[in-house]
């Protein structure tokens, strides 16, 4: 295959991916708690060109672009005040630990309410965990001391489906501040995500165009070739 065709598709997947992120993100623009994520790209390594006879080094050409591992934004997100009992936010670091049918996940989404076996859960049924790990009992008025959560600061925090995150807790309380009555809000800027995908989008299309061109010569050279006598 024509090098310029490898370069120009690897720079294509690569913008896929980045419109495919910048979606999700803008799909979340209002989901309280949610981190924006970005994939790196970097050039694969270049290949090193030679010369046949002598074997001198010529130079050497960039193979493109591949999508490294995705990189999530965990700067604060803004504070929105609700009113309900059981919302909460963290100012800081830290996050709410819930327990799923695969096991304890992390989140920063303090959306919660209560279940009819009177626990705090979250969104998604899941309950909520104390420090100790143990379900938190919601009060007869509907409500919960925010020192009744527990608050968890979490290594190498990876995204997972549902605004949530795996990862390992490290022991202790995170230094974070919960509040309660309010919700993170999303870490989204919708602006800039826009911007962003317009470049990914003139990235791509510009990809296309190189491989039109790039077939285009391809067929008028073998069309030549084919005339020779």
């Amino acid at each position: 295959m024509d090098l310029g065709l490898n370069i120009a598709s690897a720079g294509m997947l690569a913008e896929q991916v980045q419109e495919d992120q910048i979606a999700n993100d803008l799909a979340n623009a209002s989901t309280p708690g949610f981190k924006a994520a970005s994939a790196a790209q970097q050039s694969f390594d270049s290949l090193l060109l030679q010369n046949t006879a002598t074997g001198q080094t010529v130079g050497s050409i960039d193979m493109g672009v591949r999508v490294m591992k995705a990189q999530t934004n965990l700067a604060q997100g803004p504070m929105q005040t609700t009113g309900r009992p059981l919302d909460f936010a963290v100012a800081g670091t830290g996050f709410f630990a819930v327990r799923t049918p695969t096991g304890v996940q992390y989140t920063r989404n303090g959306q919660f309410s209560v279940s009819n076996r009177g626990v705090l859960v979250d969104q998604y049924g899941n309950d909520v965990l104390s420090q100790t790990g143990a379900p938190i009992p919601v009060g007869a008025a509907g409500t919960v001391p925010t020192t009744a959560l527990g608050l968890f600061n979490v290594t190498n925090p990876s995204q997972l489906g549902n605004n949530n995150f795996s990862g390992t807790a490290a022991a202790g309380r995170a230094s974070g501040q919960i509040y309660s009555g309010q919700l993170e809000g999303s870490g989204i800027d919708p602006i800039q995500e826009m911007i962003r995908m317009e470049s990914a989008l003139n990235a791509y299309t510009a990809g296309q165009q190189t491989i039109g061109t790039i077939s285009q010569t391809m067929q008028e050279s073998a069309q030549t070739v084919a005339q020779v006598p």
